[in-house]
């Protein structure tokens, strides 16, 4: 499967878990779809066979409230059953609306208060450096987020520990859950914050999958250095009457909007 056709199965099943069990970030799941795509199907060390190997590469979605993707990629990539993902959102069912690693192979941690993410994952690469393990360690964090001061004291450790085998991904759509970042509480000069607090910054097309790749395939960027791709996305990316909103970061496609959505998605 062509990395293109993965992210857009991504965007399809995203669009029929949230409509189906009615549930909220189908914008989220849209604007990561493609850096998903791209590091399970070029970049990640990871097998579905052995989804606890203890030399796999680690992915935390510190944005949690879009595991509708995770769960689609690791799906679409055999870790387990795509029927499953119908049962999403559902009473009983072990696909919550926030990503869990309960009971799901290949879900590294459970995530959704925002802000964690990346000190589990500082953790998790610092332990690879005491043990003298090769993987890394990828975050995946909101732009939201990162305005939370518990990711500036990760990121502060992680340079001070000169963790070169931490990479964070910022998907960057400009949107947080019910207004923009700037007028929230705004993040620009972005890249030079984390070149000030000692990590190496590359800025790209969060939607292009020759730019990402080629980011992903280099890190570190520097030795002794964490590494930080900053992606600039598009919320709602895929389904035009969704793009940039933030009215689709909690509305569910429901009715008339979910089948031109559907529709978009499968002319793509």
């Amino acid at each position: 499967m062509t990395t293109k056709e993965l992210a857009k199965r991504i965007r399809i099943h995203a669009v029929k878990m949230t409509s189906a069990g009615k549930s909220s970030h189908v914008g989220s799941v849209l604007s990561i779809a493609d850096i998903l795509a791209v590091l399970y199907n070029d970049i990640l060390k990871v097998d579905p066979a052995k989804p606890d190997w203890k030399d796999r590469d680690r992915f935390i979605l510190s944005k949690g409230h879009a595991g509708t993707g995770v769960y689609a990629v690791l799906a679409e990539k055999g870790f387990f059953s795509v029927e499953i993902l119908k049962t999403h959102y559902q009473n009983g069912s072990l696909l919550s609306g926030h990503v869990s690693h309960k009971g799901i192979p290949g879900v590294e941690l459970s995530t959704g208060s925002l802000g964690h993410g990346l000190s589990v994952g500082t953790g998790l690469a610092l332990a690879a450096k005491m043990d003298k393990k090769n993987y890394k360690t990828y975050v995946l964090l909101s732009d939201g987020e990162c305005d939370e001061g518990s990711n500036w004291e990760a990121i502060l450790f992680s340079a001070h520990h000169k963790l070169d085998n931490l990479v964070a991904i910022i998907d960057y759509n400009k949107i947080q859950s019910i207004a923009s970042v700037k007028e929230t509480l705004g993040l620009d000069p972005f890249a030079d914050k984390w070149l000030a607090f000692g990590w190496d910054v590359k800025t790209v097309d969060g939607h292009n999958y020759d730019e990402l790749k080629n980011a992903l395939s280099v890190v570190p960027f520097k030795k002794n250095k964490p590494s930080v791709i900053i992606a600039n996305t598009i919320k709602g990316k895929g389904v035009s009457f969704m793009e940039h909103m933030v009215l689709w970061h909690y509305r569910s496609p429901l009715g008339k909007e979910f089948e031109m959505a559907l529709k978009e998605l499968e002319t793509q």
